[in-house]
């Protein structure tokens, strides 16, 4: 009989988390599983790229809830008390009070989900995927019925806003917690060491060989530009660190190199990251490309792949720029010594203008670097399909 396992998510924007999670059910034997994916919107460039043989649902209270969730429980409660609703501003006001008391939200997200019944179906594992949102770890907590419950870290803990009071709390009930990368893992512990027995590592999944077969499917760079080639694959928010790498371009266009910097996604800083690109002259040289659901025949086409983030959890974008075998250049994130071995199949430099600055400069002047990396990725073969086999354990298959 197959096993029932059960996702929750956000939504399926284009982003590493939500293909992380394609990936793994790729992965997943269809004799199995039994996959059900519930969605707190159903939107998302990632949306049609859900297997047919998933079930998808959509938690649809979520967007009358949205709002008192994202917005601060001061101001929610103010808002009804001008519109003359005592009885809810009151209310609101009484929990941010008592979440400034005990330091959590636990009991506002019990009160938004008062009405919600217990899912009826009981899962064999029930998974909180969507990362840092408590919302959906008090959800599968306490909201889902299932033998096995599995929290996802998808982020460094020591960088996004993360409540250890209620992680603590909420967590105990979880039979196993899974972060990204090693590095975040000993963090995790650090943060939750009366938990340490239930944390271990579950490497993001990615298949070089279906990573291959798209880099040749669709278009790519569509210019006509003679010179160096950089990308970067990212969502474009302070995270990310696409400023720093706006601002290393002026410094490279201003020493005469030919450049010209790319960067696939999209994202709440696109507006500021506009207003720098003007500030400093550069739109013919750092181009905003937009979302692409296949990023991989521009990382092929590209000279040089950099990821500028300020944290991360375990980078997809340069696993699958290390599939391609393009010389990296990565700040030194939570993971990245996990995945680059420096000066040998990348360069790993701090979060800073001038370092990064330094690094391009070093991978376009040195092409003998250049070739040894390449050449090292040829034989450093990325796969961890093999992490499949934890979540086949924990199924008890």
């Amino acid at each position: 009989m197959k096993k029932k396992i059960f996702f929750m998510v956000i939504n399926m924007n284009v982003g590493g988390t939500e293909k992380a999670l394609l990936n793994m059910i790729s992965e997943m034997p269809k004799d199995k599983f039994d996959i059900t994916i519930l969605m707190l919107e159903r939107y998302g460039g990632f949306i049609d790229s859900i297997p047919i043989h998933v079930n998808v649902k959509v938690y649809n209270d979520y967007k009358k809830i949205k709002e008192l969730i994202t917005h601060p429980l001061h101001i929610t409660g103010i808002g009804f008390l001008k519109k003359r609703n005592v009885i809810k501003g009151f209310t609101f006001l009484l929990f941010y009070f008592l979440t400034k008391i005990i330091g959590e939200k636990s009991l506002f997200y019990k009160y938004l989900l008062k009405d919600y019944p217990v899912e009826k179906i009981e899962y064999d594992i029930a998974v909180a995927y969507a990362g840092p949102m408590d919302f959906i770890s008090y959800f599968i907590a306490h909201k889902v019925r299932a033998k096995k419950k599995i929290q996802w870290i998808h982020f460094d803990v020591t960088k996004i806003g993360f409540n250890k009071r209620f992680s603590i709390k909420t967590f105990k009930k979880y039979d196993q917690l899974f972060a990204v990368s090693k590095e975040a893992k000993d963090k995790l512990i650090d943060f939750l060491p009366s938990l340490k027995n239930r944390i271990d590592v579950f490497l993001n999944i990615i298949s070089s060989t279906n990573i291959k077969e798209l880099s040749i499917i669709g278009e790519g760079f569509n210019d006509s530009f003679e010179g160096y080639r950089i990308l970067t694959v990212g969502r474009l928010s302070l995270e990310k660190g696409q400023d720093l790498a706006i601002k290393a371009v002026s410094k490279l266009i201003r020493d005469g190199y030919k450049i010209r910097w790319y960067c696939i996604g999209d994202g709440s800083s696109k507006d500021e990251y506009e207003k720098l690109i003007t500030q400093y002259n550069l739109e013919k040289h750092f181009i905003l490309l937009g979302t692409h659901t296949n990023p991989y025949p521009f990382i092929k086409q590209c000279d040089i792949y950099v990821q500028p983030s300020r944290y991360e959890g375990y980078c997809m974008t340069i696993l699958e720029a290390k599939c391609l075998n393009k010389p990296i250049l990565t700040t030194n994130f939570n993971g990245a010594n996990e995945q680059i071995k420096n000066y040998q199949t990348g360069i790993i430099v701090n979060f800073d203008e001038t370092q990064l600055y330094q690094g391009i400069k070093t991978l376009i002047d040195n092409q003998s670097l250049r070739k040894k990396i390449r050449e090292n990725l040829e034989e450093d073969i990325e796969t961890n399909i093999y992490e499949i086999d934890k979540l086949i354990k924990i199924a008890g298959l």
